[in-house]
């Protein structure tokens, strides 16, 4: 029996891909990047092209969902606090809102990725690497298009995200995935926290959300619509 699919637009290097992979979907990616390490059939193009190309010829139909996470440096909290203090705050285009105009239009269940901070996103779940057992924190915000599920309850963090803040060390259970120095967390730390195994690259790690995350909602959406109305849209 055939997997429904799933279109994982801005895929990076596929932590997203991983955990619908594992949840029971076929997956296509798409990124402006080559990403040779992305473990799936992919297409190097621009996301927002490639969706209104699919839109327009009809080619959208064949999928089941669409998930999409895309550069979150325009609203990221990092982007606007720490990370603009190390100069990597300059400016970045926001697509969020032309692409949840293209997936309106496209009519497919969709789900939107982006981090804490001020990105535009519609928060209907957020997730934290807590949830599932995970070695960092990561909290993720998704809005659901066509679709809904239950918010999982957020589980007390065990202490703090390991590093420097400000001046003083902090030590804790989980490490810091993202920027380089201050204590931040090495590719091998990445890899183990997040459970990615597939690339060694420090900057697909460190944009990288947890195949666990994926994983989950891509469960939670084939539960919620019947096995066969998925299928039907994928065929």
């Amino acid at each position: 029996m055939s997997r429904p699919l799933l279109l994982d637009l801005f895929c990076c290097a596929g932590g997203a891909a991983v955990g619908y992979h594992r949840a029971g979907f076929e997956v296509h990616g798409v990124d402006i990047a080559p990403r040779p390490n992305y473990p799936f059939p992919r297409e190097q193009g621009d996301a927002l092209a490639v969706l209104e190309r699919l839109i327009s010829t009809g080619g959208i139909d064949r999928y089941a969902v669409v998930h999409a996470s895309p550069p979150c440096q325009d609203g990221c909290t990092l982007t606007v606090g720490t990370n603009r203090s190390q100069g990597w705050g300059r400016e970045h285009v926001q697509l969020i809102p032309a692409l949840r105009e293209l997936l309106e239009r496209a009519g497919v269940p969709f789900v939107i990725e982006q981090p804490n901070g001020r990105a535009p996103v519609r928060t209907d779940l957020r997730l934290c690497g807590e949830m599932f057992g995970l070695g960092v924190l990561r909290h993720r915000n998704f809005e659901l298009g066509g679709w809904s599920v239950a918010q999982l309850a957020h589980v007390p963090h065990r202490g703090r995200v390991r590093g420097w803040r400000h001046g003083q060390w902090f030590d804790g259970p989980y490490v810091a995935a993202y920027g380089s120095g201050g204590g931040k967390a090495t590719v091998e730390e990445m890899q183990a926290a997040m459970g990615i195994t597939w690339t060694s690259t420090r900057e697909e790690l460190t944009e990288a959300i947890p195949p666990a995350y994926t994983e989950w909602i891509g469960r939670a959406f084939l539960a919620r619509v019947p096995a066969a109305a998925a299928m039907e849209t994928a065929a």
